[in-house]
């Protein structure tokens, strides 16, 4: 088969289109013809090797995300067979090969079927930034309705997912945005209100959204300044939800507020296989949602092949992207 490969760290042109052995499923693991994947900023950081512990075993077939049709399936196998769609987050780490390329082999407990409202192109753009976004906000934060939630950068990746599940969750949502743009996005998909934090500080949107009192709970996907900054505008005894792991903060202000901090890293599943039922398990809950018409993917209006992936990491990094960027199998 064909697959987008690497086999050193670096910039975008390291992928290169190279014929590789097609996988065969093993006990409880399905293989995957592939249609679609999407870019996430964990796919650029593991090929520009920012990410140790993740690191692949070269060749690398990256890729964290995957959506596509069964093609074959392994001894013990029962919840697939070939011919279902699915989608989810089984491979593009370590040893485990990813999405850019013909076929793909995923043990059959990490994956779902598909949302049947969605087209796989976009199922693809789901799976990252839906997890993460879900173990935030419903496993480590448990937002319920009487919830008043800041969420930072609520047009982005994980952002946009992030309104939808709140306002789904019936909590008040209140989103930020560097631009109007951004800002009627993040409205569009559920926000309560809105922030433009280039020109508010956060002692006014306190006051303005939350009479002072400061947010129940702070969703931060973007991290650095943005996670300092949540340490402000939760309220005592709230919690803080962020992506970021490799800053520096200034904790005073959590500890005197008794804050809760708790900090995901959504790939870190997939090198546990006692893991896998879980992801496989919110997966289909993020299913129902689509489905049931509380949350849809935002896609980038441009559309790439796996053939075109050096210019759709490109265009993540240099943050040339208004939604997912998508990538549709064309090998």
């Amino acid at each position: 088969m064909q697959a987008r490969v690497i086999e050193e760290f670096g910039e975008p042109a390291v992928f290169e289109t190279r014929e590789i052995e097609t996988p065969e499923p093993g006990p409880g693991e399905v293989r995957i013809a592939v249609a679609a994947s999407s870019v996430n900023p964990v796919d650029y950081k593991i090929r520009r090797g920012d990410l140790p512990p993740f690191a692949p075993e070269f060749p690398a077939v990256l890729g964290c995300d995957v959506a596509g049709t069964v093609d074959a399936v392994g001894d013990g196998v029962t919840a697939f067979e070939p011919g279902d769609e699915v989608y989810g987050m089984p491979g593009g780490v370590t040893g485990s090969p990813g999405a850019l390329a013909e076929y793909m082999v995923a043990d059959a407990e990490a994956i779902a079927p598909a949302p049947e409202s969605l087209s796989l192109t976009e199922a693809a753009a789901l799976p990252v930034v839906a997890l993460t976004a879900w173990e935030m906000l419903i496993d480590r934060a448990s937002v319920d309705s009487e919830d008043d939630v800041l969420v930072y950068g609520g047009s982005g990746g994980v952002g946009h997912v992030g309104v939808q599940i709140v306002s789904a969750a019936g909590a008040r949502v209140v989103a930020t945005g560097s631009t109007e743009e951004k800002r009627e996005i993040a409205k569009e998909l559920g926000a309560d209100a809105t922030v433009d934090y280039t020109e508010t500080s956060v002692e006014e949107y306190v006051e303005s959204h939350t009479d002072g009192a400061g947010f129940d709970v702070v969703f931060d996907p973007i991290g650095d300044d943005h996670l300092q900054t949540a340490f402000e505008a939760v309220r005592p005894y709230g919690r803080v939800v962020t992506t970021e792991s490799s800053s520096t903060q200034e904790l005073e202000a959590m500890h005197l507020n008794a804050l809760s901090l708790d900090v995901v890293l959504v790939i870190l599943p997939i090198l546990r296989d006692a893991w896998h039922a879980r992801l496989g398990e919110e997966l289909r809950e993020i299913a129902d949602l689509v489905d049931d018409g509380d949350l849809a993917p935002l896609l980038d209006e441009r559309r790439h092949g796996f053939s075109e992936v050096e210019e759709a990491h490109r265009r993540l990094e240099e943050g040339d992207a208004l939604g997912k960027i998508v990538l549709e199998n064309d090998l």
